[in-house]
């Protein structure tokens, strides 16, 4: 009978932070998967817990996983942790979980601490809806490709950055995404805790460049042609209908234009106003 695959997060600095569950699974579980077993061996100390550990970083994640997938099969429950927050996330465990899946085996969370969604939610910028870039690229071209791909995003955006990386990172946005308002975390829940807010170019002349950091940087304003997609799809499909019939275009017309801005088949359209 197989095993299961515990996907432990582990605090991102205060190790008060660590869930009761996660302590438990962790003693409980007959292997540890870890980023850094060095890393990980001070936190199982603090909390009195001995447990074999298997270094699994990003270079080893696909040689390694078959050999975890295997003891997994054998009967083994096996947690997956990484330095810092939950495994998969800029982490090394997506590799590892797709496999176990593939494999029929249960993938269990145990959710914690993510340094995503803290920096987002003290960031004062919009939360309702917003998207995940981690880590850009360090070479110049990938990191400028991806920054125009993304120009035009209305969401909010969150990026995880290096110190000796960040200065270039956030002169590379002030050129790509312009001048916005944007909120750095900085060393999260840890003595030197900092949430630096402002304008880019403010914050480029004031950062303090220690610790790693996630930045929070707010989405680009809406286009006119977008608001008014908007307000269309506020409309009951009979006044989007009748928007449409106002401006001269014919049943087949209206039908196949609602389907496109509410990004539905046209025939479900069609249904409707047969």
């Amino acid at each position: 009978m197989n095993g299961k695959l515990y996907v432990v997060a582990t605090p991102i600095g205060n190790l008060d932070d660590i869930t009761y569950r996660a302590i438990n699974v962790l003693k409980e579980v007959d292997l540890i998967v870890a980023e850094d077993t060095r890393h990980t061996l001070k936190l199982l100390n603090h909390f009195n817990i001995s447990k074999p550990l298997i270094s699994y970083y990003k270079e080893t994640e696909r040689i390694k996983a078959n050999t975890i997938i295997e003891k997994i099969k054998e009967g083994k429950n096996i947690a997956v942790v990484s330095d810092a927050g939950t495994p998969g996330i800029s982490d090394p465990g997506e590799v590892l979980i797709k496999e176990a899946i593939k494999e029929n085996i249960d993938v269990v969370p145990i959710p914690g601490a993510c340094a995503a969604i803290n920096a987002l939610i003290c960031s004062g910028m919009k939360t309702t809806e917003f998207v995940f870039i981690g880590f850009l690229s360090a070479k110049s071209k990938e990191k400028n490709e991806k920054l125009n791909s993304i120009k035009n995003e209305t969401r909010t955006m969150i990026f995880y950055e290096a110190p000796h990386k960040v200065i270039d990172t956030l002169e590379c946005m002030l050129k790509i995404l312009g001048d916005r308002e944007i909120s750095i975390a900085r060393e999260m829940t840890k003595i030197h805790e900092e949430f630096i807010r402002g304008k880019i170019s403010e914050i480029l002349n004031c950062l303090e460049v220690k610790g790693e950091m996630v930045i929070i940087v707010e989405g680009a304003e809406k286009s006119e042609s977008q608001l008014e997609l908007e307000d269309r799809n506020k409309m009951t499909l009979q006044e989007h209908y009748d928007f449409y019939q106002k401006k001269g275009y014919d049943k087949k017309e209206i039908i196949k234009l609602i389907a496109k801005d509410r990004g539905v088949n046209k025939n479900e359209i069609y249904k409707e106003f047969i």
